[in-house]
């Protein structure tokens, strides 16, 4: 996410505590217990729960591609799938200008949905994503800030969403978009974001909503990589030509990539810069051309499937 921090010169880099760089920190029992992903290619689709007749859970494949400069580390989005109840997502964006901190970027999400998936189960949590990200949050001590987007679906259909920034949701319902998150921002380009500062948001200002799904119904999940570059009717029509989920998030990303890299597409980016007063450099101005292109980004995708037996 190529987008300011929020006071970043205040920033301390007085921290001792340990950075966690990935999730094997986590122990084995709860590896097994839980599907944790944090890849750059897509996951073969997987029934996330066991089901008995009148429940409902999630099948789901899921997507990451890097930002092109960034694809030797893997990038800087995470996500976390859990088989828990009916099932759980998230996903999670860093922000990518601690890099000029000398702060890796891809620390601070990481360990925040590491820490998040093994707070799944928890008697305190009690299948309520904003208290997840709460309790996430309180733990993780890398130096960073994230977006980030959890829901959660219980057996009986109910759909429990907490989001913080610009990382969104959408489900399709017959091939039509019912519901989708919006975004929170401070201004363009800059969205409310968890912290290791205290000048970021908490988990007081997630956007909380309960949706109630069909089986059916599709999930689709994504940081702003997916949603900056790839439109809701865009979405609707790629998921209507696949019935694999994995295959769907895949396809989602490679069209979100390709139209990232395209100058002269009209994305969903450009036309909100355009909104907001935002102008084409001068050589398009000199030729005539109005502000238009992809946003190059890491490319985060999860596509849930709702089934019932």
């Amino acid at each position: 996410m190529a987008i300011p921090m929020l006071r970043a010169a205040m920033i301390s880099h007085s921290q001792s505590q340990p950075l966690i760089h990935s999730l094997s920190a986590i122990d084995e029992t709860a590896k097994r217990r839980k599907r944790v992903v944090l890849s750059s290619s897509s996951s073969s689709p997987s029934e996330l729960n066991p089901l008995i007749r009148s429940e409902v859970s999630f099948c789901v494949g899921t997507c990451l591609i890097p930002h092109p400069k960034k694809v030797s580390t893997g990038g800087e989005d995470a996500f976390f799938v859990s088989n828990y109840n009916g099932g759980v997502i998230a996903v999670a964006d860093g922000v990518s200008g601690w890099a000029e901190e000398d702060v890796d970027p891809s620390l601070f999400p990481r360990e925040l949905l590491a820490n998040a998936s093994n707070f799944v189960e928890d008697e305190e949590v009690n299948y309520d994503p904003q208290i997840l990200i709460r309790k996430a949050h309180a733990v993780t001590s890398s130096t960073g800030s994230a977006t980030v987007i959890v829901a959660m679906l219980e057996k009986n259909g109910t759909l429990r969403i907490a989001n913080v920034g610009d990382c969104g949701l959408r489900l399709i319902r017959n091939g039509h978009v019912v519901f989708s998150t919006s975004p929170q921002e401070h201004y363009f380009d800059c969205p409310f974001q968890l912290s290791s500062e205290r000048v970021g948001q908490t988990y007081l200002d997630a956007a909380v909503c309960n949706v109630k799904l069909m089986e059916g119904d599709i999930i689709v999940m994504g940081s702003d990589g997916l949603f900056d570059n790839v439109f809701d009717h865009e979405i609707v029509q790629t998921i209507v030509r696949y019935k694999d989920v994995a295959e769907t998030a895949k396809s989602l990303a490679n069209l979100a990539s390709s139209h990232a890299l395209d100058s002269n597409f009209d994305s969903p980016y450009s036309l909100e810069a355009r909104s907001r007063g935002f102008k084409p450099p001068l050589w398009k101005k000199i030729l005539g051309k109005k502000l238009t292109g992809g946003k190059l980004d890491d490319i985060t995708v999860i596509v849930g499937q709702v089934v019932s037996s």
